[in-house]
């Protein structure tokens, strides 16, 4: 299972995901695909999200049970502590962004 939530996207791209996927609410889309088309779905969302963002979930073999991406700009980040995928929120103040953060991404962490 997976599942796709849009916000600030561009009508083109909802109608395309609401070809292949249901959508269950505004910019909330639901499908059961193979990993390869969970890509290629992932992929068209990343190029034409323009100004909004987007998160992908889908059900994974690890200790949460799924796994998830983001793209676009939004002030939720993840963040890998321990093996675990975390959200962390960015400061409203994008000043404080490189010094708080700076750090975790600099470890290595994957965002």
């Amino acid at each position: 299972m997976l599942v796709i939530v849009l916000e600030n996207a561009p009508d083109r791209l909802r109608g395309y995901l609401s070809r292949l996927l249901i959508e269950v609410r505004a910019g909330v889309f639901v499908g059961t695909y193979s990993v390869k088309v969970r890509e290629r779905l992932w992929e068209t969302v990343r190029k034409e999200i323009g100004p909004g963002n987007a998160v992908l979930a889908w059900a994974a073999p690890n200790d949460a049970g799924f796994d998830f991406d983001t793209c676009g700009e939004n002030r939720r980040i993840p963040v890998l502590l321990d093996g675990l995928k975390l959200c962390a929120f960015r400061p409203r103040d994008e000043e404080n962004t490189n010094e708080q953060f700076g750090r975790i991404f600099d470890n290595g962490i994957k965002t």
